[in-house]
């Protein structure tokens, strides 16, 4: 029977009848706050307007729908040919349902390449004249322009559609839809969070999947409406049981879906046993996909042995990807140890099936010789085919390879076409590599802009590496985008990102600079890294505790670290554990100075040769003191040179001691600077040449050496090679003084408290400075003082104090003081001229006894003013 040919105006309709009781339903009205569906989005283009509005055309006769209806069973059956054969003669007609039903079947690529521009044109020509299938195609046609596919995406055109689909009573998913548009607004549609809440509510209420999930997110933690974890519980459950119901129809992707709600981030919380029980409900239905995709879940789940269970069953069965994922997981050793063999014959028999991706896993393994694997050029060959058909982590890692792999001779220009293309693929990775590469201009002109803009890009998309290296570019103080705090807060990301390459750069910062100094996150860092097996973090850490910085300095703890560092392979550990092993000689452990002289290390050769030159430590041994201290110097160590110097000076040999010498100030030596001068000066070993002399010691002690201040002071006191100057002698006395020389200031005192020299006398000043020198323990300044307490002439006459300091300075081994004391006894007991040998055993055997009864004895010794007289005027300090 033939349908009836109708033509009919939209008012009244249905159609304005739905949309008025959606509109009350949805909106309220104005008088309560509500707003009109269009008053959130700009109108409908005028290019598009034809689309909405209008009148019903019921131009469409009962065999123009026997012939949809029979097109339609045409396609079930799989006879496309002669389904579109039919649709197109109706097109032709200008049937509108033809033009939406073959729009359809080119959005689904049934029996027609998929064409998603295609069924949007068509749709668009169903949308012209008004028809029963109107709604339907304005939903699909708004699907297209929401998610952009086939046309430019448009949320304005999308939203209009949707709601044309809504008002004339085709629900489906166009509620939900508008509802996500409206939760938190686009750039051109304004947010309306309660019309977003009751559309959805209206779907709910239908017992609609998406709305249940939808309202099951929004009021959960972080979501879009008010957090109310019961409700959100409620609507996650019934979401469920709309799952359940599809489950128990046989569909494995709502069995799936199931087992990802009772994952650690699912709406119905971490339940492993309902988790596991669906994922094996998928797998059981028989559906291979199912298989791989719940095989890879298991193992991700960490049921790994069961997982692998299912890819291998899958993959026997032939599915590509179960083929790729199977043999990943068989690499990477994910039930045990790795399987390189069946790893690599299953990824074979993916590429023989097609899989780009296996040809990378594969390729990637090759070329970083992962599990056991090493082919680079086999695994490039691999790399260069998947990046032939685009593959974006192909193009990453070829790039990577031809920018920084020492194996390969570096072509950064071609690295760089890699990384560009896979960038525009959209692959962080590679995004992060080019943004270095401009960064540092290789491959391409140094662009910090741009190397900053790309990095920024790659770190927004989550790669930590591209937070370390812009963290490390704000740090980097010759950068003149040179920002601490903003390399601090990308460094931090990175760090907690878990890039131990950030933590151990962040905690150096902390300890070493330029960031404010913070000794105990540095540390903290640098030991979270160190134990996450980072060898430079371990470097870092152990220098720390070598140098004390942030950390009580620790060498047995510097060396623990150093000791791991160079385990793992890295190469700055040697260096730094001979450093180690120097300072713990200086500390008294030979062996470890030993080692670091073996090593090479110019100081502790160095060391180890005064150490066998004094006997500090070791038995003295001229021969292995000459021969360390001669490797030393033939190392360029300016310090060696200087010992051999003083040491063929001392024992006469002055030719080969002054050339030691000069190679030592041809290093930059002060000290060998202040021996040679003095040497120069005196004309001690080599003829006096008085300049030279001066020169040598002015260099000197402008480098800050203290002895070769002194000795300009001594020239200067006592005209020792040039004319006496009061003010050039207590400048040099006073700086040699400052830089720690105490017995510049007792010289200086002397000269303050006697007036002989070129000083003039000032008692009251040197005798400050002889004080202070006693004080700190110098048996000169004390063997002086005693004296002049003796004496009286310069201070008040104290006879009980200047013996205190005389036997102060003679209990330290002083030698005028000890025979000031001996002339003190020979003299009170009418011995003037008795052997002062003598006279020195009895003072030893004095010394040896209690110290207290010792200085009384001495104390009623020199009440002879005899005594005194001999005492006071005894051998010169």
């Amino acid at each position: 029977m033939e349908r009836t040919k109708v033509r009919t105006r939209l008012i009244p309709s249905l159609r304005l009848a739905t949309a008025i009781g959606i509109t009350v339903a949805l909106v309220g009205c104005a008088a309560t706050g509500g707003s009109a569906p269009g008053e959130h989005v700009p109108p409908v283009p005028q290019a598009y307007q034809g689309w909405f509005g209008g009148v019903i055309d019921a131009d469409i006769s009962g065999r123009d729908w026997d012939t949809i209806d029979y097109s339609q069973r045409l396609i079930e059956e799989e006879r496309y040919e002669e389904a579109l054969k039919h649709l197109n003669a109706l097109m032709a007609r200008n049937v509108m349902p033809a033009f939406y039903e073959v729009g359809k079947l080119y959005e689904r690529g049934t029996g027609v390449e998929e064409n998603p521009a295609k069924a949007a044109e068509l749709y668009g020509k169903a949308l012209d004249l008004q028809s029963p299938i109107h709604g339907n195609a304005s939903l699909n046609l708004g699907r297209l322009y929401q998610e952009g596919r086939g046309v430019e995406r448009n949320d304005v055109l999308a939203y209009h559609l949707l709601w044309q689909a809504m008002e004339e009573g085709v629900e489906q998913d166009a509620e939900t839809r508008l509802a996500k548009m409206l939760a938190n607004g686009t750039q051109n549609i304004e947010a309306d969070p309660d019309t977003a809440k009751r559309l959805l509510e209206r779907a709910a209420n239908r017992g609609d999947a998406q709305a249940l999930e939808a309202l099951a997110n929004a009021h959960s933690p972080g979501g879009w409406l008010e957090e109310e974890p019961a409700l959100a519980m409620d609507y996650a459950q019934r979401f469920a049981e709309t799952l359940e119901a599809k489950a128990s129809q046989g569909d494995t992707g709502a069995m799936l879906q199931l087992a990802s709600m009772y994952s650690a981030e699912g709406l119905l919380g971490d339940q492993p046993e309902q988790r596991i029980r669906w994922m094996r409900q998928a797998a059981e239905a028989g559906d291979i996909d199912a298989l791989a995709r719940t095989g890879r879940q298991m193992i991700d789940a960490g049921e790994s042995a069961r997982g692998l269970e299912l890819l291998a069953e899958a993959a026997g069965e032939g599915h590509v990807d179960a083929m790729t994922y199977y043999g990943e997981a068989l690499l990477e050793g994910t039930a045990g140890q790795p399987q390189p063999v069946q790893a690599e014959r299953w990824l074979r028999e993916a590429i023989e099936a097609g899989s780009v991706d296996a040809k990378v896993i594969l390729g990637r393994a090759l070329v970083n010789g992962q599990g056991g694997l090493n082919d680079l050029p086999r695994g490039m060959n691999l790399l260069e085919q998947a990046a032939e058909q685009d593959h974006a982590l192909a193009l990453a890692q070829l790039g990577a390879l031809y920018l920084d792999d020492e194996r390969i001779a570096g072509q950064p220009y071609i690295a760089v076409d890699y990384l560009e293309r896979a960038h525009e693929l959209g692959h962080p990775w590679a995004t992060q590599q080019l943004g270095e590469a401009y960064l540092k201009g290789r491959g391409v002109p140094q662009d910090p802009a741009q190397g900053e803009q790309l990095l920024r890009q790659a770190a927004d998309q989550g790669q930590s590496g591209a937070m370390r290296l812009l963290g490390e570019a704000y740090l980097d103080e010759k950068n003149p985008n040179f920002q601490p705090s903003r390399g601090e807060e990308m460094l931090r990301q990175a760090a907690q990102a878990g890039d131990t390459t950030a933590m151990t750069l962040l905690g150096e910062a902390y300890l070493e600079g330029p960031l404010p100094e913070n000794p105990s996150q540095g540390v903290r860092l640098l030991t979270q890294a160190a134990q996450q097996g980072d060898a430079y973090a371990m470097v870092v850490l152990g220098r720390a505790y070598r140098n004390g910085s942030g950390v009580e300095r620790d060498l047995s703890e510097a060396n623990r670290w150093l000791t791991r560092a160079q385990e793992a392979g890295h190469e700055s550990a040697d260096e730094a554990l001979t450093y180690l092993q120097r300072d713990l000689g200086a500390q008294g452990n030979m062996e470890a100075l030993v080692a670091a002289a073996e090593d090479g290390h110019p100081g502790a050769m160095a060391d180890l040769g005064r150490a066998f030159l004094t006997g500090e430590g070791v038995q003295r041994d001229q021969g292995r003191a000459e021969y360390w201290l001669g490797q030393a110097h033939q190392a360029g160590h300016a310090g060696a040179a200087a010992s051999l110097g003083r040491m063929y000076l001392d024992r006469g040999a002055t030719g080969r001691g002054i050339d030691y010498l000069e190679a030592a100030v041809s290093r930059g030596h002060a000290g060998a600077r202040a021996d040679l001068g003095e040497a120069y000066l005196a004309g001690d070993g080599v003829e006096r040449n008085v300049e030279r002399g001066m020169e040598l010691l002015r260099a000197a002690a402008q480098a800050g050496n203290a002895q070769a201040a002194f000795h300009l002071g001594e020239a200067y006191q006592h005209g020792n090679g040039v004319e006496q100057d009061a003010e050039q002698a207590e400048r040099w006395y006073r700086q040699a003084s400052d830089a720690g020389a105490l017995h510049a200031r007792v010289a200086l005192g002397l000269a303050l408290m006697r007036g002989e020299g070129a000083i003039a006398q000032d008692v009251e000043q040197g005798h400050e400075l002889l004080l202070a020198a006693a004080e700190q323990g110098h048996p000169g300044a004390q063997a002086t003082l005693g004296r002049e307490y003796l004496r009286g002439e310069n201070v008040e006459r104290d006879p009980e104090r200047g013996a205190d300091y005389l036997y102060q300075a003679a209990s330290q081994g002083h030698r005028s003081a000890r025979l000031s004391l001996a002339q003190a006894y020979l003299s009170a007991r009418g011995l003037e001229h008795a052997n002062q040998q003598q006279a020195l055993l009895w003072l030893d055997d004095v010394f040896e006894s209690e110290g207290q009864m010792a200085v009384e004895t001495l104390r009623q010794l020199l009440t002879d003013e005899a005594a005194i007289a001999a005492a006071a005027n005894g051998s010169a300090e």
